[in-house]
């Protein structure tokens, strides 16, 4: 990936960045993790240089990301905006496409269902979708679990974007290959299945509105893809950040939260339910059995773990430093707006540790 640094003057900054609302709370440093209202927009902040950042690095971060087609970039530590920056006409009120970053809302949403015991995860997923649901010869249907949904080991074609029973097809028997693709939103029906309700529904009372997330799900013919503005976005990470609890309330059970942020089997040990993990031995990418050395983003922190989204959106979440970063908008290199071999993470993170080390 093409890295070039540009030097944005002040007056171009002063017209292509829009500052953030006056919906903020400053707030004195503070080890206690906070969380915001769930019915107001209000979110406390905190000072780089209340953290002992280096202030004079956080420019060239905000110019990297100016030049890198970004619409908007967060970091909070303990719950409270460190950072908040939006670029290119996008405001705080914007909605934009997480892309595949969505599909993490999706692990979340099975884990609910699966502690309301709507659902096991192990089961066949054959129990929730029928048979048939694939063009697999029933006996190989029937190795598939909901898990393996989770965990993009199913054994299904992933060549194959539409997601149709013509399309699913065999290629391993579940469990013996991972290969990443839109099957796993064959999650979405068994979710609706078990809970007697439309996804979104199930997804809305059960989580978002939990949260205080405002957003919603395009059901469009391929992609199954959810949109929502920044701080939305953050709200997530914060969820993450905190094991699946909000305020006072266990929305998602801890231990489904850490099976979900671990390597959920050993051929792509880097990707957990839906999550992308850092500090693993070696990763593999979506379309490509290319098994690749080393940890997914070398210079970030290795208990990090990602919702990573095409044209580069992404929330990471880095428990060691109480910390979630999100970046929306589109792709840093356009000519490669699909996952990138950690290009784009690598130049972004060498910018962040310039400001947090």
């Amino acid at each position: 990936m093409k890295t070039q640094f540009l030097t944005a003057i002040l007056l171009f900054t002063l017209f292509s960045c829009e500052k953030p609302d006056n919906s903020t709370e400053p707030t004195t440093p503070s080890g206690e993790m906070y969380f915001p209202s769930n019915t107001s927009n209000n979110w406390e902040t905190t000072s780089p240089a209340s953290l002992g950042w280096n202030e004079a690095a956080v420019k060239p971060l905000k110019d990297f990301l100016e030049e890198k087609n970004s619409k908007s970039f967060m970091i909070l530590v303990n719950g409270r905006i460190v950072m908040e920056e939006y670029f290119n006409r996008h405001t705080s009120k914007t909605s934009w496409a997480w892309n595949s970053a969505g599909k993490t809302l999706v692990a979340a949403t099975t884990g609910i269902a699966q502690q309301e015991g709507l659902l096991n995860i192990n089961d066949i997923a054959s129990k929730y979708l029928g048979t048939g649901w694939t063009v697999e010869p029933l006996e190989k249907e029937n190795l598939i679990t909901s898990r393996h949904l989770l965990t993009m080991t199913s054994g299904l074609d992933d060549e194959k974007q539409l997601v149709t029973k013509a399309n699913l097809t065999y290629v391993a028997d579940a469990g013996k290959r991972w290969a990443y693709g839109n099957v796993f939103q064959k999650l979405m029906d068994v979710i609706a299945t078990a809970s007697k309700q439309n996804f979104e529904t199930y997804f809305k009372n059960k989580l978002s509105d939990k949260i205080g997330m405002d957003g919603s799900w395009n059901m469009g013919l391929i992609f199954k893809i959810y949109h929502s503005d920044t701080r939305s976005m953050a709200r997530f990470g914060l969820l993450a950040l905190n094991e699946g609890k909000w305020k006072d309330e266990q929305i998602l059970n801890e231990t489904y939260w850490k099976e979900s942020t671990s390597s959920s089997q050993s051929l792509n040990p880097s990707y957990g339910y839906l999550w992308w993990l850092n500090g693993k031995s070696n990763f593999m990418v979506p379309s490509s059995q290319t098994v690749y050395p080393g940890m997914l983003i070398p210079n970030a922190p290795s208990d990090l773990y990602a919702a990573m989204g095409a044209e580069d959106q992404r929330i990471y979440v880095i428990p060691s430093k109480n910390m979630v970063v999100v970046r929306m908008g589109d792709a840093a290199d356009k000519a490669n707006p699909s996952f990138a071999v950690s290009g784009f993470d690598r130049s972004l993170w060498e910018k962040i540790n310039a400001v947090i080390k």
